[in-house]
């Protein structure tokens, strides 16, 4: 069965770009990626197809899509199968809660990693920075007390719930300021570095 060829649009330096090719890995699809978006600006094209301004998108001969969220849930269906996208409504929602938790999270690890990646260390707003690491940690405390219960987010076995949350809990564990430990968030991140994809797309430096 000849391989579906997949184009990935945005640079590795962005975690959405980083979710979709760690995935792509996963599936072991045939694609390739072009740099777009930041530094390597936009096309015209590209804009005409994702007026956002934003990465990643992706493109397989049946549609442009972009929202990385949005693109993993058709890459598990669509090229997945039972293993990544589940018959079972309730199997799926298991993961899929964790995809949209991973927005709000998000939000509160911005600042600090634009502060470490982006600005100089004399630069630096402590006082934002120790707010938002703390509202990290409130948010991590939730995801750490789940993992206690269950080895993924996505319930019994690594699935597309993890592969969000994965992404950003590699800068967490990369970012230099004072943190406290999550024993069973540090395995779970454990585990998910073994994953295929993940070192080389994912564990890139922090810019």
């Amino acid at each position: 069965m000849t391989k579906p060829f997949f184009t990935i649009w945005g640079r590795l330096n962005s975690h959405n770009v980083k979710k979709v090719v760690w995935f792509a890995e996963e599936l072991g699809l045939d694609y390739q990626r072009i740099d777009i978006g930041g530094s390597f600006g936009y096309t015209e094209d590209y804009l005409a197809k994702n007026p956002n301004r934003l990465v990643p998108m992706i493109e397989d001969g049946k549609i442009s899509l972009w929202e990385s969220n949005a693109i993993l849930r058709y890459m598990a269906a669509e090229y997945g199968g039972e293993r990544w996208f589940p018959a079972d409504p309730l199997d799926r929602a298991t993961g899929d809660r964790w995809m949209d938790w991973q927005v709000t999270y998000a939000d509160a690890q911005r600042l600090p990693f634009l502060s470490f990646a982006r600005v100089k260390p004399e630069e630096w707003d402590h006082a934002a920075i120790a707010r938002d690491v703390a509202r990290c940690a409130a948010q991590l405390a939730i995801l750490d007390r789940y993992l206690t219960e269950q080895p993924w987010l996505s319930g019994g076995r690594f699935g597309i719930g993890d592969i969000p949350m994965g992404v950003y809990a590699y800068t967490w564990f990369s970012l230099p300021f004072d943190k406290p430990e999550f024993p069973a968030l540090a395995d779970w991140y454990a585990r998910i570095q073994e994953r295929p994809g993940f070192a080389p797309y994912v564990m890139i430096p922090l810019t």
